[in-house]
């Protein structure tokens, strides 16, 4: 099977190397791709935003199956150009990528289907936002309506800081604050059927204890040993079930990834947000827990067989990503800086260095901004995961690189409530 990652980050270099173990894939190709992603697939230039043109570059190669991995071009429209070629694609319709692409929309869909998630107001006016504030105690949580890279929420309980965020969106949704642990959970859906992948936990903010501004994620980790056992058939039954009957039921039947993002709250898990792909980080060490083949399960998902088709295995033990940010993200970010040790950690069969924000020169590996890479490690439980990820880290230096210290400390005791407030996306 031919395959086609679209997109430029992390979450496609995982998912091509995943792709690239799988005995079923003849070809991976990417487009654009990263260096990272280069090692495992062939790259192709495109704008991932143009749905004919990624079409086009389809019809050419004589793939199989494309995977649409960022957000944006889902919103855009970029799978119904694939479809409408009578190509397979896993990644939601423009319609029903709306679970993402609007907050206010994901909370309509999330009343009419009964799933258990926050009480919330929908804004766009200023005296709509005052009253939306003064429904809710602190800590006040204020997420734009459209997207924003996953970095367009504020939790925080200056009232000021979460006016004046609220202020500057067209739209907002204000909603109650949910405590608990968080939980990512990803569904592979083909429009009326979901399979669970195995629950991971991310970390939202810039600086160590859950401090500082939202980022895209600074790291993850997967199993999670607290967690409830049942907790992904939980959700399965009263979150993603509910919400595909509810999409089919308005004729938008979601096909594609569904990102579940919990809180378990001493009511029960109550979902925090949607989105309409894999998260990036928290992806990473799902994937590289996943023994069986990715490319089945999601050929699966687009042709709508995902009934039939086997559920997914992971191996035992555990897997913790740490990501390495540019100097002064998320508010800046720093390009050009010369990337040195990554090739240190070739050929480590339990560390994989997943790359995001780099490029390449003539001479050197740079950075390219924001979040420049990950360092993934397996290990026979989180503690030995998380040894050999920040092993790996020490590995890698460029100027102004940062990095959060604990990732996945919770389990170990070593940070308490490092991140088991809302670091919300």
């Amino acid at each position: 099977m031919k395959i086609l990652v679209i997109g430029t980050g992390g979450r496609e270099h995982a998912l091509a190397l995943a792709l690239s173990r799988d005995p079923g894939t003849t070809e991976v190709h990417a487009a654009p791709g990263n260096p990272g992603i280069a090692e495992v697939a062939t790259l192709h230039e495109v704008d991932p935003m143009d749905g004919a043109a990624v079409a086009d570059l389809a019809e050419t190669l004589g793939v199989d199956l494309v995977v649409v991995g960022p957000e944006a071009p889902l919103v855009a429209g970029v799978a119904d150009a694939v479809t409408g070629r009578g190509i397979a694609c896993f990644g939601p319709s423009q319609a029903a990528a709306r679970l993402e692409g609007s907050k206010a929309f994901s909370k309509e869909v999330m009343a009419a289907a009964g799933v258990p998630t926050a009480a919330s107001y929908s804004c766009s006016s200023a005296d709509e936002i005052e009253a939306a504030l003064d429904a809710f105690s602190p800590p006040y949580v204020v997420k734009d309506d459209a997207l924003a890279a996953g970095k367009g929420v504020v939790v925080t309980t200056d009232r000021d800081e979460a006016l004046a965020h609220a202020l500057s969106c067209d739209r907002v949704v204000i909603e109650e604050f949910l405590d608990g642990p968080e939980v990512s959970l990803f569904a592979v859906c083909d429009g009326t059927t979901a399979r669970a992948l195995q629950p991971a936990q991310d970390f939202k903010r810039i600086f160590d204890g859950g401090l500082g501004a939202n980022t895209g994620g600074m790291g993850a980790y997967s199993p999670l040993p607290w967690a409830p056992p049942d907790l992904a058939e939980r959700v399965l039954a009263t979150v993603v079930q509910p919400t595909l009957d509810e999409m089919v039921r308005r004729d938008t039947p979601f096909v594609g990834t569904l990102y579940v993002g919990l809180a378990l709250t001493a009511a029960g898990p109550r979902v925090i947000e949607f989105n309409c792909r894999f998260g990036d980080p928290d992806i990473q060490p799902v994937l590289a827990l996943l023994t069986s083949p990715l490319g089945a399960l999601l050929k699966a998902a687009a042709d709508g067989h995902l009934g039939v088709a086997p559920a997914p295995k992971f191996a035992d033990g555990a897997a913790v990503t740490v990501v390495m940010a540019s100097a002064g993200y998320p508010q800046s970010s720093s390009a050009g800086d010369v990337v040195v040790g990554t090739e240190t950690l070739a050929g480590e069969p339990d560390v994989q260095v997943i790359h995001a924000g780099t490029s390449r020169t003539d001479d050197a590996l740079v950075t390219a901004g924001g979040r420049v890479l990950a360092v993934t490690a397996t290990g026979t439980d989180v503690a030995d995961a998380r040894a050999k990820a920040y092993e790996g880290i020490a590995s890698i230096s460029f100027p102004g690189a940062q990095w959060r210290r604990d990732i996945a400390a919770e389990p170990l005791g070593v940070v308490e409530g490092a991140s088991l407030t809302q670091e919300s996306t």
